[in-house]
Order: structure tokens, then sequence, then C-alpha cells
């Protein structure tokens, strides 16, 4: 039995909606799969209702972009309620307003350089108006002025090349402790794409206190060593293993669902109680096989 428990839909920067998922983690013999979208659980209710329709189970996400010590961390919350959402969305209001903000301002700063992009055609192509990075990466590969998404992150939409000021990011702490006061899982996504081990180790006994529930030791990205490291900082600091391809469809083409770059195999294991951590009927954990060395990371 496998799952994939970190992927993008339409409602943020995927190019797959949320029933087409579902529908691709069906015909490659998945037997979960999480949606877990950027800062927004818009796509759940269809993502849910597809899952039951078409046999497939469905884990309701989102991943929080947050701050911690001046670094972007991602926080996922895993079997996300329906009676949270509207709480998640009030959360989100003034990171979403910020981020707007910082989006302007980047297709601001990048058409001074010549670089022109119509902010207003980016913003109306979305599912529902909310513009990431990577909508505004992908204008500037179909303008030519790059060759692809992954080229834009390494240059222009860098915050060193100067285009690009990050918005204020809501505390990876007071994320966290939010998910576990709304009886969710909470993950921290991808660690070694963010922090070194060192940083990693400093700031998983305070997250652990507020209620950290996982770290994503299996990931597209993550080669032997660094899966083995996660593996055992996880089982150091008492944390369960979470995993994901972090599957974006055409925004990421190398990536595939349920699989990554062709490293990952994450299957389900044994049922862990919910009680002593959510309401949720089970916790999905993970193991991963054939390794690709050459793997390099991107964002």
């Amino acid at each position: 039995m496998f799952c994939d428990l970190h992927t993008h839909s339409t409602f943020s920067d995927g190019t797959f909606s949320p029933t087409e998922i579902v529908l691709k983690a069906k015909e490659i013999g998945l037997d979960a799969v999480a949606l877990c979208d950027h800062n927004t659980v818009a796509g759940l209710d269809e993502f849910v209702s597809a899952g039951k329709k078409y046999g497939v189970t469905t884990v309701a996400g989102i991943e929080f972009s947050t701050e911690y010590n001046s670094k972007q961390l991602h926080i996922v919350g895993l079997f996300i309620k329906k009676e949270s959402y509207s709480d998640i969305t009030e959360i989100m209001a003034e990171s979403q307003k910020l981020k707007e903000e910082s989006n302007k301002l980047l297709v601001k700063n990048l058409a001074k350089d010549g670089y022109i992009l119509d902010y207003d055609k980016i913003k109306n192509s979305t599912v529902d108006g909310f513009v990431n990075r990577a909508n505004i990466a992908a204008a500037l590969m179909q303008k030519g002025y790059v060759s692809s998404v992954k080229e834009a992150f390494q240059t222009l939409l860098m915050s060193k090349f100067g285009y690009y000021v990050p918005p204020k990011r809501p505390s990876s702490l007071y994320i966290i402790e939010r998910l576990k006061g709304f009886g969710s899982i909470s993950v921290l996504a991808h660690p070694f794409l963010n922090m070194n081990e060192d940083e990693l180790r400093e700031f998983l006994p305070k997250a652990k206190a507020c209620g950290l529930n996982a770290t994503e030791a299996y990931y597209s990205l993550f080669d032997k060593a660094e899966t083995e490291l996660a593996e055992k900082i996880c089982d150091e600091y008492g944390l369960l293993k979470s995993g994901g391809s972090d599957f974006h469809g055409a925004t990421k083409p190398d990536i595939s669902l349920g699989v990554g770059k062709g490293n990952l195999a994450i299957s389900q294991l044994p049922i862990i109680k919910s009680s002593s951590l959510c309401n949720a009927p089970c916790i999905l954990q993970t193991q991963q096989f054939n390794f690709d060395s050459n793997n390099t990371k991107q964002r």
C-alpha cells in the first residue's frame, strides 16, 4: 500500500486540479494521497469529494509558509478538519495581503530592468486569485525571459538578486500550536532545503514543545545520506516520519506523483492510534528506497 503526503493543485501553484490529483493517484495505484496547497484550504472540498467518488483515501492538508529566526520554513498540516477551514482562512488572510503586496513589488522591480509582466493577467490565471512566485516564474518563462521555472527561481526570483522582497510570514511555532489546537498533525516539510543539521536540531526541541508531530524524512530531492540523517533525527526527537513527492504537475515536470524523481516508494505502515495525536483515523508513516544520488535541490 503506497501513499503520497505532499502534493499541490491549481489552488496554489500546481497544474492538476484536486480531482485530477485523485484520478492520477488511482491510476498509479496510490492508496492514499494528501493535498497540501500553499496557505489555502480552498481545494480541499473538491479533493475530499473526489476521493470518495473514485475510491482513493484522501488526506486533507495545507502547507504553511512560516518564519523562524528570519528563515522561511514550511509547515505541513495533515488531517485538517472541515470545521477548521474558516479559522485557517482567517489566520492566512493577513499573510495573503502581505504576499500580494510582495508579488506586486516583485513585478514592479522586474519591470525596471525590462522584464515586463502583466500582474492582473497572472492573477486572473489562478483558480482563486492567489499568486505564488511559481506563477510569476511561469509568466517569466512564457515571455522567454527564462528557459524554465527552475531557472527563474535560481536567478531572478531569488532575494539576493534584489527584485524579490519576501513578505512577513507567521511564526513557525505559532502555526504548529494552532494545528495542535485544530486536532491536526503538524509536519516540518523538507527540512534540509531550508536549514542545515545544526539549525534543525536547534529548532526541533522548541517546535516539539509547541506540538510538532513529524518531519518529512522522505522527499523527492533528498539523497540517501539526507534521508538517513532525517530518519535518525526523527528517532532522536521522538517524531513521526512523513514524506511525499511535492508534486506540482507541469510546474515541476521532473517530479511525478507518488515517486518523485523515481526515488520514492512511500508505504503505509501499521495504523497508529490517533487518540494521543488527533481525531483522524490514522497516521501514515513512510519508508523509501531506490535513492537517486544525482538529485539536486530546487525550490
